[in-house]
């Protein structure tokens, strides 16, 4: 199956997921007396609105290059990122003012069903964090990965309101404020994953060098090739899901000119055979003349 295709269906199966979670939740929350899961509703409601983001955003990186873009749109991808950091951060701040607000508010013990509510909730945005993210690895997309915290966002959250509920039906009157504080708590474990999100994005954007692992397969896979010496240099840039790679490749400086194009195309066509994750390859061919000298 295609990458585009893979993040696309795990965008679909977060959206789902979340839509129906946020309702739960909300119902939960409000009928089970219990501000954090309310709290936990209104993010699971951005939740939606962030796939949604993120669907948006796979789909438009991923249109072929043309006059205007010749390198693609993949740079769309990080883009949407921070819009998602800051659907995040607009999560995590409305859920630490309702904390702080509910704290100081008089209120009932929440239920105890709201518990077994919870553990399945934890339960299922854990399981949902590492299928988006094991697709986010297998696709390359910054922007998955991002909707992957989001999932893991959401089940610290529930951690925190879970354990919040547990205090408050453990000590009774005049701890109903247990949960509140969870909630406020989770605000903050929330801004740190913001941080975990927003860093490779902008790395990303900034042609940050942070693909040594890519690097060295590149260079092995170019040392097989008929008429290369060795990689003086290896640039790489992510955009989306593809990678676009600037190579100083070391030829024999004796050889033509059309020898030496020769090589580099099939250098280019070796390196985007093995390596599908490629996109754009340049090669600049240098001479090597030590062998001369010696």
């Amino acid at each position: 199956m295609p990458n585009t295709e893979k993040a696309i269906k795990a965008t679909y199966f977060s959206i789902i997921g979340n839509t129906l979670l946020a309702l739960i939740k909300g119902i939960s929350g409000y009928f089970g007396n219990s501000y954090a899961m309310i709290a936990d509703a209104i993010e699971s409601t951005a939740d939606i609105f962030s796939s949604f983001l993120v669907l948006f955003g796979i789909k438009y990186s991923n249109k072929p290059a043309d006059e205007n873009h010749p390198y693609g749109h993949g740079r769309a991808e990080p883009l949407i990122t921070f819009l998602v950091v800051g659907f995040l951060i607009t999560s995590a701040t409305v859920i630490a003012y309702e904390s702080l607000h509910n704290i100081g508010t008089p209120h009932e013990l929440p239920k105890p069903f709201t518990l077994f509510v919870l553990g399945a909730i934890i339960l299922w945005k854990e399981i949902s964090f590492q299928i988006v993210m094991k697709k986010s690895i297998e696709t390359k997309s910054s922007s998955l990965k991002a909707d992957a915290w989001h999932h893991r966002s959401d089940a610290i959250t529930s951690v925190a309101a879970f354990i919040g509920i547990s205090i408050a039906l453990i000590f009774g009157k005049g701890y109903e404020s247990a949960d509140d504080w969870a909630a406020l708590l989770a605000s903050f474990f929330i801004l740190y994953n913001c941080y975990k999100i927003f860093r490779p994005a902008l790395g990303e954007i900034m042609d940050e060098h942070l693909y040594h692992d890519l690097e060295d397969e590149i260079k092995k896979i170019s040392h097989t090739v008929n008429g290369v010496i060795c990689i003086e240099k290896c640039f790489i840039r992510k955009a989306g899901m593809k990678y676009h790679v600037d190579l100083h490749v070391m030829v024999d400086g004796t050889i033509s000119v059309k020898e030496g194009h020769d090589i580099s195309h099939i250098l280019k066509d070796t390196l985007r055979e093995k390596l599908i994750e490629l996109g754009h390859v340049l090669i600049h061919i240098e001479p090597n003349f030590e062998s001369i000298e010696r």
